[in-house]
């Protein structure tokens, strides 16, 4: 029996060498291409950079048994190791690392791509209009807090382009080398722990909540401190050895927050893309109902609105929107032109392919 057993093993390890052979064969040809690619053209299309894999695709051929999440995983660091070999990407995010922010810019580029932190997110814009980096990726908006206030106070002082997004499903941990009964007190960002506010209130009202500046210095606190717990993202808890007390702690299931990939161009046309503009209007009665009738004369799809006050400007707004379509579709053309006429100040910021949430 045992001889049996062990001329299956070997039998197995031989069809699995074989595989991965010809799996290193083809990854390599795939790499000579994107380096081909990249050498002839100094220009490099945007979407080389950003994503040439069709995941859509390669899910809907998925017959299994490997798990669609395991399948983006493993091509997104096809790709990005793809796009190394050529010029290796250079992404600034809002740090620290084992952050949302770090987990969103690893599943737009990879861990092969040069993933720099930065302190905050006027930095991420700085770093991308004096150059430093190719792109940036900085938080928009969530579906339990609204806006990022500071990110759309940036696209108002920066000349920067939206180019992707990345819309990722917040999973909050609770985190601590002790028991949940030992636990005295809970540090997180501030926004953590208001999105997980029921659930503390419910399994530990006894605990201290304490702010800091993000998940990730929380988990290092709490890898440090006994009778300290953190919110933060299951890889910080691995990063910092810490166990999970509790997972998915948020009160709200489907709380998602969107990145913007932002550098110095737009993305290309795909056929399912969304474009923002930022404008200002003048301040007068019906000014933003007849830029709003824009949009409708041209049947265009809203997506996201956003008023920001100007600073030192009274009531005077910034307004955001984002539609359905490419800023190069004839009817986002000729939208841009009308409301361009009613505006005081009109910048497109840029078109991008449409996303779904990631796990």
């Amino acid at each position: 029996m045992a001889k049996k057993k062990s001329g299956q093993t070997s039998a197995v390890k031989k069809s699995i060498l074989k595989l991965d052979q010809q799996l290193l064969k083809l990854i390599n040809e795939r790499a000579q291409i994107v380096k081909d690619a990249s050498e002839g053209d100094a220009q490099i299309d945007i979407q080389l950079h950003l994503k040439n894999t069709d995941f859509e695709a390669l899910s809907k051929q998925n017959k299994g048994p490997i798990h669609e999440n395991s399948l983006h995983a493993i091509y997104r660091e096809v790709e990005s190791g793809c796009r190394a070999i050529s010029s290796q990407q250079k992404v600034a995010y809002l740090g620290p690392q084992f952050s949302y922010s770090h987990q969103a810019a690893i599943e737009r580029f990879g861990q092969c791509a040069d993933l720099v932190p930065v302190a905050t997110i006027a930095a991420v814009f700085e770093e991308i209009d004096r150059n430093q980096a190719d792109f940036g990726l900085v938080p928009v908006e969530n579906s339990n807090d609204g806006r990022v206030t500071d990110t759309l106070d940036m696209f108002a002082k920066l000349p920067v382009k939206i180019c992707g997004e990345v819309q990722l499903h917040i999973h909050h941990n609770l985190l601590a080398m002790c028991q949940r009964a030992e636990i005295k007190e809970v540090y997180s960002k501030p926004q953590a722990i208001s999105q997980c506010r029921n659930w503390l209130a419910k399994h530990l009202p006894q605990a201290k909540l304490c702010e800091m500046t993000s998940t990730a210095a929380a988990a290092q606190l709490a890898a440090k401190k006994p009778g300290i717990a953190a919110i933060a993202s299951r890889a910080a808890g691995i990063n910092y050895q810490l166990n999970t007390v509790a997972a998915n702690i948020e009160d709200n299931q489907h709380n998602v927050t969107r990145f913007a990939v932002i550098g110095h161009q737009t993305g290309k046309r795909t056929g399912d893309d969304k474009t923002t503009l930022m404008f200002q209007l003048e301040h007068k009665p019906g000014a933003l109902a007849d830029a709003m009738t824009i949009f409708k004369r041209h049947k265009l799809n809203l997506t996201w609105i956003e008023s920001f006050p100007l600073p030192g400007k009274g009531k005077e707004y910034l307004f955001f929107v984002e539609m359905q379509g490419h800023q190069n579709d004839l009817k986002l053309r000729k939208a841009i032109a009308s409301l361009e006429k009613k505006s005081v100040r009109l910048d497109t910021l840029g078109s991008y392919q449409n996303t779904e949430p990631i796990e």
